[in-house]
């Protein structure tokens, strides 16, 4: 009799944990919804830091530090009509001209025209945008954003 109950109890673990494992796997199949694409990009984004390297070896430059106080709370928006609007947020800069133009995303390389050319995107959440540029300033350099979606 205490065989029989075992066996069934083994079975049942058995049986339980392959479906729980099944069920994980498709889980982890389910798309993030975080795609790079137009269509999950557009939105709000505030400049959160800003990383510069002279060459691959070079210590990080805080860029952001550099950067007036009027326009580190600038709000980028990326519209789904692929036009961008630049708003001076918060302070307001003496010259506060709304910056406007196109922009677009192929693959990982996104392009935001008179601010961000050929940039590549290295980490998506649907909330966090990191990006880079290289050879901007000087051979070798890395320019690194961060965009956080508001």
């Amino acid at each position: 009799m205490k065989t029989t109950t075992m066996k069934w109890a083994l079975m049942v673990m058995v049986s339980t944990s392959m479906f729980v494992s099944c069920k994980k796997d498709k889980d982890e199949d389910k798309p993030s919804g975080c795609e790079i694409s137009k269509t999950n990009l557009v939105g709000s984004y505030k400049l959160t830091a800003l990383e510069y390297k002279q060459s691959a070896t070079a210590q990080p430059v805080n860029y952001l530090a550099f950067m007036e106080d009027c326009e580190k709370d600038d709000i980028l928006v990326l519209g789904n009509d692929g036009n961008y609007e630049n708003k001076d947020a918060g302070t307001v800069c003496e010259s506060h001209e709304v910056q406007k133009g196109t922009w677009d995303v192929v693959g990982h390389t996104i392009n935001i025209n008179g601010m961000l050319q050929q940039g590549i995107i290295t980490s998506y959440d649907c909330k966090t945008l990191i990006c880079y540029v290289e050879n901007g300033i000087t051979q070798g350099d890395r320019m690194t954003y961060t965009l956080v979606k508001q």
